[in-house]
């Protein structure tokens, strides 16, 4: 699948995700580039009169959704609480999901706990039968190595997530490092993920175990939806 065809699956999974938006919900806005897709569509719902407001899950969504006119809240002014959230992943296999390659994970993680729906939208060259991408695991700085060590010893390979077009490592919108560690196929998301979970000075990982509720996956000529 060639860019140009991705990027047409994308907007399609999109457009179907954002149907499970409902006037005068509190909308989650997941970050990269599929989700950049159902942020636009839902600002031209909004300027068709949908009453919405969105809770972002990172810098990039914020510029988008400000940019496409979306009213904006937090969680605080939520009392917890989103009706929907539309995300993308990098991977998922079936309901788990791994998420994390635009670096904005622990946000997107906090706004998918919080949310009754949770719709992902992807396009197929994302779908596996059993989850084997890196896993990003956001760190404190200070703990860069004894994370590694720590991802080492539970048979994962770390490597330092480099910046592009500038000096340095990647710096999330944490202030923290992060580690995109390969642990080859992961057979178990839950047992890998409470494991991760438990080094000291890890802030967050990219393995969401069982999160989705739906998947949009768009194709060439429409959308495959999974519902769990």
């Amino acid at each position: 699948m060639d860019e140009q065809t991705r990027d047409a699956a994308k907007r399609r999974a999109s457009e179907s995700a954002v149907e499970a938006v409902s006037d005068g919900d509190v909308v989650g806005l997941g970050s990269g580039s599929t989700a950049e897709h159902a942020i636009r569509i839902l600002g031209d719902r909004v300027e068709e009169g949908l009453d919405i407001v969105g809770v972002t899950t990172s810098f990039q969504a914020r510029e988008i959704a400000i940019e496409k006119g979306i009213d904006l809240t937090t969680l605080d002014e939520t009392d917890g609480h989103i009706d929907v959230t539309i995300d993308g992943a990098d991977q998922f296999a079936g309901p788990d999901l791994i998420k994390g390659g635009g670096a904005a994970h622990a946000r997107e993680k906090i706004v998918a706990s919080a949310t009754d729906s949770l719709q992902i939208v992807a396009d197929p060259t994302k779908e596996t039968d059993v989850l084997d991408t890196v896993v990003p695991v956001e760190v404190l700085p200070d703990a860069r190595t004894t994370v590694a060590n720590a991802i080492r010893e539970m048979g994962g390979e770390p490597e330092l997530r480099w910046a592009q077009r500038k000096s340095g490592p990647v710096v999330t919108d944490n202030g923290n490092l992060l580690f995109d560690a390969d642990f080859g196929a992961i057979d178990d998301p839950e047992a890998l993920a409470t494991e991760i979970a438990t080094i000291p000075s890890v802030v967050e990982h990219g393995i969401f175990p069982g999160y989705a509720d739906a998947v949009h996956m768009g194709t060439e000529d429409g959308v495959t939806v999974f519902e769990y």
